[in-house]
């Protein structure tokens, strides 16, 4: 990476994105590809990119089981792990198509029901019933009356999907700025964004011009959208920040696939889950806690629930093993089920802008389908 000041004279750029978790570098490499000739700027406030959520989360590849038929989350997952899973194999990038396990408790086969009709209506076919013997012959440790068997769920190694990412937008021309923050950006008009930076190292915030800007800052996308001038702000959404909590299971692991717990009727999550990592290390969680700011330390009193949990599928856990492992932070829209929402120029009427917000799960899985979207939203109002 250079320093950013050193490039301002390749300026105007062509696009500017803000934030580079993994859906900035998505988009800086699917852009940067499919225009060839542009140059692409991608600003990153923190030291690293993928810091914040991209790097705090379970790393599951989904198979878009989980939501309403017809919605942006439905279509981009399916269409994601499908994207995703070409992507992992073409560039060796670590990952297991290891299937997954939604599992019932009596009384709960119903909501099996339901969700294998929602998610054939969005296009999911694999999902194969599974009684209590099947199951058990698949899982010995696990404890369910009826289970859902996803073939097309799996893990993968986020941080080498981020570093391959950004390697290929790197080849293509792309420039990543790190220790970089947007404080304001104006539109000035159809193609013109005025964007002031405040750089680690620089004296003073200085100005670049850019034709496109891209708004994909996560947790700080609403900050983002607050400070670009020329738009209407009433339309930047409540932004919801829910910290989930993880616990690692220390020694060798119960589990070969992933287990899922029925989702809360409530649809504020999908239970706390057991996932494993690259090296098969079991992993619990996320739980969901509101909080009104970005704080990762993990609460250790939370062993117990953890373990409650736990035990109506894994009744032979000890809780001793139970360690505590990190935490994440996801922007959600509202305190329920919200969609992913993606505002372009038939929004918000500033030609160029594309604002992503509440890209949480399952924003990793989508993302390489969310960067095709954005794509063609661009070439639609702002063709290079």
């Amino acid at each position: 990476m250079q320093p950013l000041i050193n490039s301002v004279v390749r300026q105007p750029f062509d696009i500017c994105i803000v934030g580079a978790g993994i859906m900035g570098l998505a988009l800086a490499r699917h852009l940067s590809a499919h225009w060839p000739k542009a140059s692409v700027l991608v600003l990153e406030q923190n030291a690293g990119t993928g810091q914040e959520t991209s790097s705090r989360n379970s790393e599951v590849i989904h198979a878009g089981l989980y939501y309403p038929p017809g919605s942006l989350k439905a279509r981009l997952c399916v269409r994601g792990n499908a994207l995703l899973y070409d992507y992992c194999a073409r560039h060796d990038i670590p990952h297991q198509r290891i299937g997954k396990l939604i599992v019932a408790q009596p009384g709960e086969e119903a909501a099996l029901d339901q969700l294998q009709t929602s998610a054939q209506a969005c296009g999911v076919e694999s999902l194969t019933p599974m009684s209590h013997q099947d199951m058990t012959r698949l899982e010995p440790h696990l404890q369910a009356s009826a289970a859902l068997w996803s073939p097309d769920t799996g893990i993968i190694d986020s941080h080498a999907l981020m570093h391959r990412l950004q390697h290929e937008a790197e080849l293509n021309g792309a420039l990543v700025a790190t220790n970089s923050r947007l404080l304001r950006a104006d539109c000035q008009g159809p193609g013109i964004f005025d964007v002031d930076v405040e750089a680690t190292g620089e004296e003073a915030p200085f100005r670049l011009r850019s034709r496109m800007l891209i708004n994909c800052a996560g947790l700080s996308a609403n900050q983002v959208a607050a400070s670009i001038g020329g738009i209407d702000q009433s339309l930047i959404p409540a932004l919801h920040l829910v910290k989930g909590h993880y616990f690692a299971l220390s020694g060798r692991s119960p589990f070969r696939h992933l287990i899922y717990p029925v989702p809360d009727s409530r649809h504020r999550g999908l239970g706390i889950h057991a996932t494993l990592d690259m090296a098969g290390q079991c992993r619990f969680g996320p739980d969901i806690e509101p909080v009104s700011s970005v704080d990762y330390r993990v609460d250790e009193s939370r062993r117990a629930t953890f373990a409650e949990a736990i035990r109506t599928y894994y009744p032979a856990l000890d809780e001793t093993r139970l360690q505590t492992a990190y935490a994440g932070i996801r922007p959600r829209l509202g305190s329920a089920y919200a969609d992913f929402m993606i505002q372009d120029e038939y929004v918000h009427g500033c030609p160029g802008l594309i604002q992503l917000f509440g890209i949480e799960s399952p924003g990793l899985t989508a993302s390489l389908a969310l960067a095709e979207l954005v794509t063609l939203k661009l070439q639609d109002q702002a063709p290079l």
